[in-house]
Parts: structure tokens; sequence; C-alpha cells
């Protein structure tokens, strides 16, 4: 709405009683909380075509999403099989192709360029157990994942293998959320490997603050032995936070 000179609205009457809007700095009546009669109402109206807008997005995605193959394990117009191959008997989940030259580069190239998967009709994954893959599977189709700590971890794998990049960064902030004493550790070799520069932050800034504490770990004593670049990174981390420190006081 259109303010006059000052910011007031054109016409609005002056109170005096000390009170300003929030909103447009006007002065009111003491009657609403906060804000007066007019910027009220416009922000009630605001906030049902917004509510009406998330409806009508809600919708669209419900109509846009896809039906998982692997929910009731149908082969039905399914036209590609994966096999996940880390399990002593190997099992499969049908899906489509388009569905996974939309959503992977990496499919993408695997089944345009007549390559062994795109002639076969089946693609093999190793390293990885049937339960990733059907909710790696069920990812692409839907969007939606149920997380834990686990799951996060053998997803994100997957999902850098894949190039499949919401995936990758949906996990990668699951379990940046869970550093803790017992896998910061662990979480930041990991972050490593597979280059999550946020996990990498997380788990590094929780290391240097608990450094009396994690140095005696089993996981950290491993660290050292295995890759000792790490624990110099670790080391440089800690003594950049001290000079900080010591600089503000």
């Amino acid at each position: 709405m259109q303010r006059a000179e000052g910011g007031r609205r054109p016409g609005k009457a002056r109170y005096a009683v000390g009170m300003r809007c929030i909103s447009c700095r006007d002065e009111y009546e003491p009657v609403d909380a906060g804000t007066c009669k007019e910027c009220y109402e416009e922000a009630s109206e605001t906030e049902e075509e917004l509510k009406r807008e998330i409806e009508d997005l809600k919708s669209k995605v419900t109509f846009l999403k896809l039906s998982s193959p692997s929910d009731n394990y149908s082969s039905f117009f399914t036209d590609i099989v994966l096999e996940a191959t880390d399990e002593e008997a190997t099992r499969a989940i049908h899906a489509h192709k388009a569905v996974l030259v939309s959503k992977s580069p990496v499919f993408k190239a695997m089944l345009e360029n007549e390559m062994e998967e795109s002639r076969s009709g089946t693609i093999k994954i190793s390293d990885v157990s049937y339960d990733v893959l059907r909710s790696f599977v069920h990812y692409l189709y839907t969007a939606e994942v149920l997380l834990d700590e686990l799951l996060a971890y053998e997803l994100l794998v997957l999902a850098e293998k894949y190039e499949v990049k919401h995936l990758k960064a949906i996990c990668e902030k699951f379990i940046t959320s869970k550093v803790n004493n017992d896998n910061a550790v662990m979480s930041f070799a990991f972050a490593h490997r597979h280059n999550a520069k946020q996990l990498l932050e997380a788990a590094l800034s929780f290391i240097t603050d608990n450094m009396n504490t994690l140095t005696e770990r089993e996981e950290y004593k491993e660290l050292v032995d295995k890759d000792p670049r790490l624990v110099v990174e670790i080391y440089e981390a800690c003594l950049a936070k001290q000079i900080n420190t010591a600089a503000k006081e």
C-alpha cells in the first residue's frame, strides 16, 4: 500500500498514544498486538494467499511424483534392472531407464552410449546392500528418504557415485546434524574421502573443540596410523583456532 511522505498512509489519523506499528511505523490505537489494523489485515490477506500457493504446490508435487517400482517389487512396464551385489544372493530392483537418465548424469552416460549395461538391461552395483539400493531408487522416483545414521552414510556414497547431488546434500546435512564425540573423527575422515565440505567443517570444528578427549579415542589413534595427513590438518586447525582466540583477548 502506498505511503505518504514520512512513511504514513495517506489520510491515516495520528494518535497521541505513543505506540507505533512495527510494520509501517505509524501511530495506532492500542488494540492490536504490535501492528495497526491496516497492517494486520494486509498480513492476514498475505498469509491466506501464501497458504493457497503452498497447497497448490503440494498438489503439483503429488501429481508429478512417480510411484517407485521398489515399493511393491513390481516390474510393470520397467525396462532396466539394478542388481545389488554386496550380498551372497544377488537381488534385483526393477526401474525405468527414463527415470534413471533424468536423475543421474552417470546413468545417462551409461544408458545412452551403448555400454554393456544398456545392451544387457542390467546394472550391477557393487559394495551396496539391497536395502540401500532400494532406498536410492525410491528417492530417484519420489525425492523422499527416511534416514538413519548408517543409511545416510551409505546413501551419500551412492549419491556421490551417481552424481545425485540433491540426495548427497540431504545425507550430508543429516550426518552433520549428528556429529558427536563418538563419530567426529570418523566423520572427518569420511568427509575427506567424499568431498563433503559441510560435514568436514562441522567435524573438524567439533574435534578442535574437544581435542583433550578425542585424542585418547581408538579411532583417533587409528587415524594417526592410517592417514597422518589428516592428523596434521587437525593440528593446523587447532593451532589456527588458538591464535584467533588469543588475538581477540
